[in-house]
């Protein structure tokens, strides 16, 4: 859906389209790989400098890592657009019959549960990342500390834009188990999020 070849210019104009694909879920996904494109930067103009050699080996690590998530949360992108295609195809499903209608909602429930474990997967993944931005962040160049800031307001951005993606298709699942430990989880990463993106601002506030 989402083509590597495809310019910035045209992913906006899509998602600024009648369409609801590429939407707010992509858009997460999206920010996620901003964040690790930016920290990725940051570790990289580290590497090699002098006065960061005790972090270097540090640095290409967290470089490497940021890569690897880059193209995840790129892929991510077309999952999220994927899993609401889903849905929708199953509130398409015929209704005419008692036997059709179970199906039908048997296939929406199914549709919906798989369209709220992929935003899961995005905001744990981005929210995974928030220690390691973090770190490169307060640790590496200095010249570039800004950047990491962003790139750290760029990932809560994506944790918690995924979550409500999670929380919008929890109101329509009838599996209360299911809906209970997604919605733990949502309250748990969404305050932690905050908190470690409140703290990086705040001392990068203080280094200017």
């Amino acid at each position: 859906m989402i083509s590597k070849n495809q310019s910035i210019q045209d992913f906006l104009n899509r998602t600024a389209s009648n369409e609801p694909i590429p939407g707010g879920g992509c858009i997460s996904a999206l920010n996620g790989a901003i964040a690790t494109a930016l920290a990725e930067m940051l570790a990289s103009l580290t590497i090699g400098k002098k006065k960061y050699v005790e972090v270097e080996e540090e640095m290409k690590k967290s470089a490497e890592k940021m890569s690897q998530q880059r193209e995840l949360f790129y892929e991510d992108i077309d999952k999220d657009a994927g899993a609401y295609k889903t849905v929708m195809d199953a509130f398409k499903l015929p209704k005419e019959t008692d036997e059709e209608k179970a199906k039908r909602s048997n296939q929406i429930q199914e549709a919906t549960k798989h369209a709220a474990i992929i935003p899961m997967e995005i905001a744990q993944r981005a929210f995974d990342m928030l220690d390691q931005i973090d770190y490169t962040t307060r640790n590496g160049n200095s010249n570039a500390v800004t950047d990491g800031c962003i790139s750290m307001m760029a990932c809560r951005t994506a944790v918690l834009g995924a979550l409500l993606n999670v929380r919008i298709n929890l109101g329509s699942i009838k599996d209360a188990d299911f809906v209970k430990d997604l919605e733990s989880r949502c309250n748990t990463m969404e305050a932690e999020a905050m908190k470690k993106e409140q703290a990086l601002y705040e001392w990068v506030r203080t280094t200017l």
